[in-house]
This record gives structure tokens, sequence and C-alpha cells, in this order.
């Protein structure tokens, strides 16, 4: 995306994390959020638990700016961050109960990431970012490289590197990180911790907004099921096919993986242990950051599953078959509903006839 004049025009007029940055309560908002759900790795929070935590946040305020300060009762506050106009808080109904949650929006995650980026960090490590960049490409190297000799080579010279590292071993040289080195990793990995989080909530989200596509589609068709069948399955495929399909999907199957999840704890029970990591004083939650993912990754599947239920519930729609005028007229309510949502009328534009008992 070009970053000229009017694409940043438009930006700043539509986008939810520019509006963040600008609102007057930007600092409130944004700390409120970073404390609650990316701290410490949160993905969805209760009203009640969001509720009471932002009253404890409001009260702490008042208290040290006076109590005129942000008037707004925490409940409104909420709604209204959740509201169309803001988009920096997503509001939804869990499956099997009436309770309503709360989740950041990609957008707002965005913009707490950039702010943290502001902050000044105690150092900045650039060795273990180097030698990540160095794997990638090596990676990709030997991951498009055809020729068989040419892997037959590079296997031997690893396996060259190997067995001298093995020698140097036996004879009781044993290099190991300083504690720079170990920090600097660390931190390196924390940061790749959460922005993987973050990145579950915008794969999450384009389901979602295909999902909200396919009903928009439903409720304006006009044509034959087959036919609508067809383009919607064609765009979920189109989805699922892209590289951000692929790439969840890989993802997914490793980490469902018994093995791997193993491997992930001892790992970072091993890590987590070491002094100079200890002296970082990470979040004990990192213990088991990778069932976080998991869980992220259930987010995404369930989203998944919920387009397929929609799908399901239309082909087992008989009405659709008995009675088409009913289906007709309810189908053009939701399209009048839609054709509504972003300039809704002001004062009465419909009426209905009285009833009597």
């Amino acid at each position: 995306m070009a970053l000229d004049y009017t694409t940043l025009d438009m930006l700043s007029l539509n986008h939810p994390a520019w509006r963040l940055l600008r609102s007057g309560h930007a600092p409130l908002i944004a700390g409120f959020l970073y404390r609650v759900f990316i701290l410490p790795n949160l993905r969805n929070l209760s009203e009640a638990d969001l509720v009471e935590a932002l009253e404890d946040e409001l009260f702490a305020l008042r208290e040290q700016l006076g109590q005129d300060a942000f008037p707004g009762t925490a409940k409104n506050y909420l709604n209204d961050w959740a509201d169309n106009d803001k988009g920096w808080l997503r509001k939804f109904y869990p499956a099997g109960t009436d309770e309503p949650h709360f989740d950041l929006t990609p957008a707002t995650e965005k913009a707490i990431s950039w702010l943290e980026k502001l902050t000044e960090r105690s150092f900045v490590g650039t060795e273990s970012r180097l030698l990540t960049l160095f794997e990638l490409l090596r990676q990709m190297s030997e991951g498009s490289q055809a020729d068989p000799q040419a892997r037959i080579d590079e296997l031997q010279r690893r396996r060259k590197d190997i067995d001298d590292e093995i020698s140097r071993v036996i004879a009781g040289d044993i290099p190991l990180l300083d504690d720079t080195a170990l920090k600097e990793r660390f931190q390196q990995f924390i940061q790749m911790a959460r922005e993987l989080l973050a990145d579950f909530r915008e794969v999450e989200n384009n389901f979602r907004n295909l999902d909200r596509r396919v009903r928009e589609r439903i409720a304006l068709w006009e044509g034959a099921k087959g036919e609508l069948l067809q383009k919607i399955m064609g765009e979920r495929d189109a989805i699922a096919d892209s590289d951000q399909g692929k790439s969840f999907q890989a993802f997914w199957d490793f980490l469902l993986s018994q093995s791997r999840q193993e491997e992930l704890s001892r790992l970072l029970e091993q890590v987590l242990s070491l002094a100079p990591v200890k002296a970082m004083r990470p979040d004990a939650r990192l213990h088991r950051v990778h069932y976080d993912w998991l869980e992220a990754g259930e987010h995404t599947q369930r989203t998944v599953a919920k387009l397929s239920e929609q799908l399901r519930r239309f082909l087992d729609d008989q009405a659709w078959l008995e009675n088409r005028r009913i289906m007709d007229i309810l189908r053009s309510i939701e399209a009048h509903a839609l054709s509504l949502r972003e300039d809704i009328p002001s004062g009465h534009f419909t009426s209905l006839p009285e009833t009597f008992a």
C-alpha cells in the first residue's frame, strides 16, 4: 500500500487504530486494554470481569486526577469502545452463554503495538535478529533448491559441521551463550509470541468478515440456490487456499502434535529456569504460552465452523422449497436492514398497524 496523501487521509478518517490514537481518552483506552488483554496474553474477557477491572482503573485515576475525570460508567465506556464508529473492542456472545464478552480488534492491537515501540528499550538486540534473518534466507534457499546434487552437497556440508562440533565438545570445547545473548534472544521470543497472538486475532477477523459477506449475500440473493452455494464455496476455498489460510493450517497441524507440545513445554521450562532470564522477571503465563496459541487457533477454527453451520442451515432450509413467498419477505427485510446499517434514517421512518387483543 502506497503511503500517499489520499491513502493516509482515508486512513485517518476511517481506520480504528488512527481514531484510537486521536481519541482524547487514548491514554486510558490503550493503557487499560494493554494491561488486561495484551500483557497477560488473554483473548477475551466476560463483561462482568472487564467492567470490574475498568471500574478499578477509573477509581484510581479519579483519585489521582479528580472526581470529574472520566465521568462515564465502566460499562458505558466499554460499549462505546465496541461501537462500530470506534471499533476498538469486539463484543460478542460465546456459544451457550447470554453474557457478552469482549476481545481486542486487530486495529486496536496494532495501535498499542505501535505505542509500545515508542518507549525506550533498555537495550536493542541486533545479533539474534540478524541470525534469524540469515536462517530465513537459508531455509528459502534450500527449500527452493530442486537440484538433488545441490541438496546432497548442502546436507553433507551440514553433517561435516555437526561432526566437527561433536569433536570439539568431546575435547571439552563447549561454547555457551553469555548473559547478554540469552537476554536478547528471550526478548525477541517474547515479542514474537505476542505478535503471533495478534496475528490470530487478524486471521480470525478475516474469517468473520467472510462469514458476514456470506450472510449478506444470502440475504440479497434472488437466483437459484445451487448457483449461490457455488459462489460461496468458491470464496471460502479462496480463503483456505490463500497464503494466510495455508500458513494457518500449517501452524495448526504443527501445534496439534502432542510431541511438539511436549517439546515446547520442555524448552520453555528449561529456558525460564536460566538465571539471566529469571533476572528479567518474565510473566508467569509464558510457561503456557503455547496453550495460549492453541486456544487462539481454536477460536479461529470455531469461526470457520460457524461459517460451515451457516451453510448447512441454508442447505437444510426446507422453507426455501415449501414456501418461497415467506422466505422472500424475510430476505427482503434483511436486505433493507443491511442497506440501512451504515446510514440509519432519523426520526420515524416506518410504522406498524395498531393491533388489538
